[in-house]
C-alpha cells in the first residue's frame, strides 16, 4: 500500500513538473472537496485533468478515476494512446516512452560519471608511481653522467701528471719523490 501511495505521490509531482497549476492536490479548509472524475465526463479535457486523481480518455471523452491500484491504467479502461494524465497534450504511451527515454539517460550518464571517476582515481594512484620511476630514471643518469666525467677528470689529471713526471709509480706508490 505504501508502495501505491509513493507511486501515486511521483506521479502527482510528475504533474506538477509539466506544468500543471496544483489543483486538486491541496486541500484548503476555504475551498470545496474535490469532485467525482466522472462529473467532468463529456467536458473538456482540461477541466477534467484539473484533478490530479482523473484521467482523461479521448476515446469517449470521459473523464474517469486514475487507477491508483495498477500503476499503468489497464487498456480496458482506455486505450494508453488515447489516455491523457496530467497534461492533455500527450498521451500516456509517449508520457511512459519520454520517462523512460529520461530515467535510461539518467542511469547511463551516472554509470558513465561513476567509470569516468574510477579510471581518473586509478590513474592518479598509478601516476605517482610512473613519476617516480621517471624521476630515479633521471637520477640514475645524472650518476652515471656523473661518474664518467668524474672518470675523465682523472684520466686528464693523469695525463697531467705524467707529463710534468709528477705520476707515482703504480706499483711502489710510497716512493719518494725526488727533485733534480
Amino acid at each position: 500500500m505504501a508502495a501505491l501511495r509513493r507511486w501515486s505521490l511521483w506521479l502527482q509531482g510528475l504533474a506538477l513538473v509539466w506544468g500543471r497549476d496544483g489543483t486538486g492536490l491541496v486541500h484548503s479548509t476555504t475551498t470545496a472537496p474535490p469532485r467525482a472524475c466522472s462529473e467532468f465526463s463529456q467536458r473538456s479535457c482540461e477541466d477534467c485533468l484539473n484533478n490530479v486523481s482523473c484521467l482523461w480518455c479521448y476515446t469517449n471523452n470521459t473523464c474517469i478515476d486514475y487507477p491508483v491500484r495498477s500503476i499503468l491504467p489497464p487498456s480496458s479502461l482506455c486505450s494508453l494512446s488515447n489516455a491523457r494524465w496530467g497534461v492533455c497534450w500527450i498521451n500516456f504511451e509517449a508520457l511512459i516512452i519520454a520517462i523512460a527515454v529520461v530515467a535510461g539517460l539518467i542511469l547511463v550518464s551516472v554509470a558513465v560519471c561513476c567509470c569516468y571517476c574510477c579510471y581518473c582515481r586509478r590513474r592518479s594512484r598509478s601516476r605517482p608511481d610512473e613519476e617516480e620511476e621517471r624521476l630515479a630514471r633521471k637520477r640514475e643518469e645524472r650518476r652515471l653522467q656523473s661518474l664518467q666525467r668524474k672518470h675523465e677528470r682523472k684520466l686528464k689529471h693523469d695525463e697531467i701528471r705524467k707529463k710534468y713526471g709528477l705520476l707515482q709509480d703504480s706499483d711502489n706508490p710510497y716512493s719518494r719523490f725526488e727533485n733534480e
